[in-house]
């Protein structure tokens, strides 16, 4: 019995000291309310974006886009960069293109928007494109 009260009092004092420091550090979780707004957003641009991927699946678009010497994997990765305004803005330009021209209209706009991007840096396309760069 002497033996257990002799260890009972620092025993439960570095319990006590454990549990208050493990008590100290805890981070603070946060929580707030998700408008309907933005999650009807998020909802519609994960839509464009899958309407993008269908798009870049089709043969002829494939077919199109290898014979402008680009390949559809880094146009894939650069659709999968786009962000939400982008990608939406991207499939109402689809929506608005006359019926039988809408593959021809769309590749052309993604070669325009891929040397772009190749001219400031952003990737690494064309080997054209290389003088006027900025890549170090």
């Amino acid at each position: 019995m002497n033996t257990f009260r002799r260890f009972a009092k620092p025993v439960s004092f570095a319990v006590a000291a454990g549990m208050l420091a493990l008590s100290l550090h805890v981070p603070a979780a946060r929580a707030a309310l998700v408008g309907t707004e933005a999650v009807v957003q998020a909802s519609q641009a994960l839509a464009e974006r899958d309407r993008l991927r269908d798009a870049l699946n089709r043969v002829d678009v494939k077919e199109r886009l290898v014979s402008l010497g680009v390949d559809p994997a880094q146009v894939q990765a650069r659709v999968d960069a786009l962000t939400d305004d982008e990608a939406m803005r991207l499939s109402k330009q689809m929506d608005e293109m006359p019926a039988g021209g809408d593959a021809i209209g769309w590749l052309v706009f993604i070669f325009v928007l891929l040397i772009i991007t190749d001219v400031l840096g952003l990737t690494d396309v064309f080997p054209f494109t290389k003088k006027g760069s900025a890549r170090k």
